[in-house]
């Protein structure tokens, strides 16, 4: 029964997938490295006398690793320890620590404050300390233990250079089996780490070779990158498996024999092989006197599973696990029974499977290729007719989805040890938004990228796995289940094959975690799947803005709306455009008055003298007052707020927002012209942070990305060139020429904001590699460190007069500035690619921001015609920067006989403005929006039309203003000059608005014809 209703499903796929002719060819590979072929050959010519090994991220899991999945567990804000260890350098405690000049007990306190200062909560470093060093993490990677025996075998000699250090009872930490190498050099012995070269110098000299004859192992690129300029070949670990391949492609010999991800049964999974021998022989038509051959797989989560060879016979078993199960789970007594234990039998498929779902070490269009693969074979099930195949009795008709929500609710009641509020609202709200139209076809029901076997030289699948939840349902399930690994952490342990029974324990720790996870996601992203579900009783917002008593001022030009009743969380789910602060989630809408409070009590009264010291002759140094309101901002948590969820979903470097709910955000940091720099939100760095996080190698982000986010650095993007029209990226003419190990710049750029900035580490430079390719793939980035000879800054450029110091706007040449090649971003010819995705969410920032320039413009423009009464006084010195003698002006707000608060034209200017700036900011929404549902190219038609809108508007109502103030306006008294002087500005730097034109007129055209 087993056996046959396996051949059936893989009958299904026949055609594409699962044709015989892989799997032969597939076994003869396997054949031929058993063998010793000669495909396994070193072309390199020389011979390795030698491979050294790190110990963390090569032989054992690495700290950052271990780290992430311990912050899950803890509830720990993510990236924290990572962040904690990299601290201070090689002179921070992680490394002092490492090179044994200081203690275990020193380092932690140490490492403790750090930890807890970075979190703003108290975090348990005793407890990661006492994990990372346990023996059940701690163990050595089957795989690498079987690399080393082979090595050995060979005759070569093995060593370990680890970055390790003393345990509190005085031994070093080294949770290997030193007789596995012939040299053993730690660092805390020898008071030296990599990537200093003395160490590795010391290996070499202890194993007696020379650089050239040795191969070394390491997860992080500056030992990798210091090991490579010594002369040794190097091998850059992403992932084990992955490095073992390369280390085999480049020894000539096969590394790992016997069948992949097996181990000796375990003494707690024994079967009696002589039973299962004789059904086997039965079954099969077997006629052999030969033994059983029997293995466990590390692989099989709900139920174990064993590989079975048997008279040339390759075929897998899977059991039902020790313990109860909950009900309706992973039931095996659904499959088969025999010999007293239940099981079933399948034929035995070679090939890879790919236990990691974020695929680490492959490249992104090899990504892509296995996704696309996963996704091909998932449509082909769903296509599957039931009834063709005689599954028409399989299961139950209609109503799966309902089904599956109360199956999944009657299993956490049983497995429920305390009250979560997160699920109780899921439990609630799940039901009440299903889908109303649902299909019925065969589903698999536990549908994940390690529940298939790939081809090993093709991305394409030769086997589904794990058919026990198998059923007709709704594809729905499938398609949601598949998408899971791309909600949750990269560390989490369903991902990673850690879910076991065995592990039920532990994983449960993770259940509130899950909870808040899905909530999250129930609130700000389940619109995706909904949105056309009809409103029975549709939500009405008020959104009339400055609604509220007159007597409740708001000096700053931020909205306050009508009382209406809150928005309940099903409702926001929905997908309604979010228009008002207070119809935010709750956590955001407290961060929204959170940041509302620390404009009014810090950032407004600072602005005159942050003006005045952009006025002195100080002006090209950052005022330490910017400093310190930095500081205030992040102990608030109003800091690197503008990265977006998506790009973050794991919110490690932001807040994890949404692009609608930072737009309500960013609109009130728009109010000052200050408060984007104060709270780390500012261009040029919030799309250099952006482009990091999603196209930056590790090593890229340890080494610029995380001074970026901390603060601690500032960046440029160098681009626009004065020879061509820049507006079009592909024009650009700056060339980077390839040089041994390194990339060359040579050309002529200006407007580059932020250059000079003395805190000023990056530029993010594009050029030219390739002027022959395709017109988009000429381009390349490169990150240009600040400080590399050949980098000329010829002038400082003002727009209408103004400096903007100390960031200022530089025009510069590149003269054969050398640039390593690791500092390449994506590979050559990416350059433009990343020039767009580094537009992102970015693309809208300034629109955003310029809403809040016209509201602060407007309510200065109403404050200023105020009749003269002690309220209109206050608004006044509330609004305007302080100067000697306009306070007594305020008084008298009379022209030709009349207020100019009845004066009509005036008004007509208060009306206009109004009403263009709310046109605006639903445009910047809805903009937003849709980001948020289809993503930015989706929205490529509503980015450009507010691209065209915003600047525009902006300067049209500030200019009212201006007007209003007469010459008082045009003054550094109030910000009305420098607001107006950006809006017309970024009619060219967000691009001119002829390009936006066009870009909106061929989108019209392309959709409505």
């Amino acid at each position: 029964m087993g056996l046959g209703f396996t051949m059936c499903v893989r009958s299904c796929f026949q055609s594409s997938c699962l044709q015989w002719a892989w799997r032969t060819a597939f076994l003869k590979h396997i054949q031929r490295r058993h063998q010793g072929s000669h495909r396994w050959t070193h072309l390199g010519g020389s011979t390795y006398r030698a491979v050294i090994f790190d110990m963390g991220g090569v032989l054992i899991p690495s700290p950052g690793r271990v780290a992430a999945e311990w912050e899950v567990q803890n509830r720990i804000p993510s990236g924290t320890i990572l962040k904690a260890l990299m601290e201070g350098g090689e002179n921070g405690p992680w490394m002092r620590f490492m090179r044994a000049e200081i203690t275990a007990e020193g380092f932690l306190r140490e490492f403790g404050r750090l930890c807890s200062e970075m979190s703003k909560t108290s975090v348990p470093v005793d407890s990661f300390f006492s994990l990372l060093t346990s023996e059940r993490v701690a163990k050595q990677f089957p795989v690498m233990t079987e690399a080393i025996t082979q090595i050995r075998a060979k005759g070569l000699q093995t060593a370990v250079l680890s970055n390790n250090f003393y345990l509190p009872n005085q031994k070093s930490f080294l949770p290997l089996d030193r007789k596995q190498f012939d040299v053993v050099v730690e660092s805390c012995v020898e008071g030296i780490c990599k990537p200093d070269p003395r160490i590795y110098k010391l290996c070499l000299e202890r194993l007696g070779l020379q650089p050239s004859e040795s191969i070394f192992l390491d997860d992080l690129g500056p030992n990798v990158k210091a090991a490579a300029s010594l002369g040794i070949h190097t091998i850059k670990v992403n992932d084990p498996e992955t490095a073992v391949k390369e280390l085999e492609a480049l020894l000539g010999f096969t590394l790992r024999l016997g069948v992949p991800n097996t181990q000796p049964v375990r003494k707690t999974m024994e079967i009696p092989k002589d039973s299962l021998k004789k059904y086997l022989k039965d079954l099969l038509g077997i006629q052999t006197t030969g033994p059983l051959e029997l293995l466990q797989f590390d692989h099989g989560q709900s139920n174990p599973t064993y590989y079975i060879s048997l008279a040339n016979r390759d075929l897998v078993l899977r059991k039902k696990p020790p313990g109860t199960l909950l009900p309706s789970a992973h039931a095996i007594e659904r499959e088969f029974s025999v010999v007293g234990t239940p099981f079933y039998v399948m034929e035995y498929c070679p090939g890879l499977i790919y236990k990691d779902p974020s695929l680490p070490g492959l490249e992104p269009s090899h990504r892509r290729a296995i996704y696309t693969a996963m996704n091909t074979v998932l449509c082909k099930i769903h296509s599957v007719d039931p009834q063709a195949v005689g599954l028409e009795d399989y299961g139950k008709q209609g109503a799966y989805i309902p089904r599956q929500v109360r199956t999944w609710v009657k299993q956490y009641r049983a497995s429920e040890t305390s009250t979560i509020p997160a699920m109780e609202r899921l439990i609630e709200w799940l039901p009440l938004h299903l889908p109303h139209q649902q299909r019925t076809t065969l589903v698999h029901g536990d549908f994940r990228l390690d529940n298939l076997v790939f081809h090993p030289e093709k991305p394409e699948v030769l086997a589904v796995l794990d058919w026990e939840l198998s059923t007709l349902g709704d594809p729905l399930i499938d398609v949601a289940y598949s998408c899971l690994a791309h909600y949750l952490p990269s560390s989490f342990p369903v991902l990673r094959g850690q879910a076991s029974s065995a592990h039920a324990e532990q994983t449960g720790k993770l259940t509130e975690f899950v909870s808040n996870l899905a909530w999250d996601f129930a609130v700000k992203e389940g619109f995706r799947v909904f949105k056309e579900m009809p409103f029975k009783n549709p939500l009405t917002r008020s959104c009339h803005t400055w609604a509220r008593s007159q007597s409740q001022w708001y000096p700053i030009g931020t909205r306050s709306y009508s009382s209406v009743p809150e928005a309940s969380p099903a409702h926001a789910s929905r997908g309604g455009l979010v228009i008002s602060p207070e119809s935010l989630s709750p956590p955001v809408r407290e961060l929204y008055h959170r940041l509302k409070r620390f404009m009014e009590q810090h950032v407004y009264p600072a602005e005159p003298e942050l003006q005045s010291h952009q006025a002195s002759a100080a002006r090209w140094s950052p005022s330490p007052l910017i400093e310190d309101l930095k500081e205030k901002a992040k102990a608030e948590g109003l800091w690197n707020l503008f990265l977006p969820l998506e790009a973050d979903p794991e919110k490690k470097y932001g807040a994890g927002l949404t692009n609608v709910e930072y737009a309500h955000l960013c609109e009130l940091m728009g109010t000052s012209l200050y408060a984007p720099e104060i709270c780390n939100c500012s261009a040029p760095d919030t799309g250099n942070m952006e482009l990091l996080v999603r196209y930056g190698t590790e090593a890229q982000k340890a080494r610029w990305l995380m001074p970026l986010l901390e603060g601690k650095a500032r960046s440029c993007f160098a681009m626009t060139e004065p020879q061509v029209a820049s507006s079009d990226a592909t024009n650009i003419e700056a060339s980077i020429r390839e040089e041994d190990s390194f990339y060359v710049i040579n050309g002529h750029k200006w407007w580059i904001t932020g250059i000079l900035d003395p805190r000023c580490q990056l530029c993010v430079f594009m050029g030219k590699t390739d002027p022959h390719a395709p017109r988009h793939r000429q381009q390349s980035v490169l990150l240009v460190p600040m400080d590399t000879p050949g980098i000329k800054i010829i002038r400082p450029l003002t727009v209408y007069g103004l400096e903007d110091a100390p960031g200022g706007h530089g025009e510069v040449r590149f003269e054969h500035v050398h640039v390593p090649k690791e500092n390449m971003v994506l590979g050559p010819g990416r350059g433009f690619e990343i020039a767009q995705g580094r537009l992102g969410p970015g693309r809208i920032h300034h629109c955003m921001r310029l809403i809040g320039f016209s509201e602060r413009a407007l309510a200065l423009m109403k404050a200023r015609i105020q009749p003269p009464t002690a309220e209109g006084r206050e608004q006044e010195r509330g609004l305007r920067r302080p100067c000697f003698h306009w306070s007594c002006r305020v008084k008298s707000r009379v022209a030709f006989g009349k207020p100019l608060v009845e004066q009509g034209t005036v008004l007509a200017d208060i009306a206009q403005s109004r009403v263009e700036i709310e046109q605006a900011r639903l445009l910047v929404l809805r903009a937003a929006h849709v980001m948020d549902l289809a993503g930015n190219k989706a929205a490529a038609l509503d980015i450009a039309m507010i691209k065209m809108v915003a600047p525009s508007m902006a300067s049209r109502v500030i200019d009212r203003a201006i007007q209003a103030f007469g010459a008082a306006g045009l003054s550094s008294d109030y910000p009305l000059a420098q607001f107006f002087t950006w809006a017309r500005a970024l009619r060219f730097a967000d691009g001119p608005d002829e390009v936006h034109r066009a870009t909106v007129a061929k989108l019209e055209l392309k959709h409505r014809i």
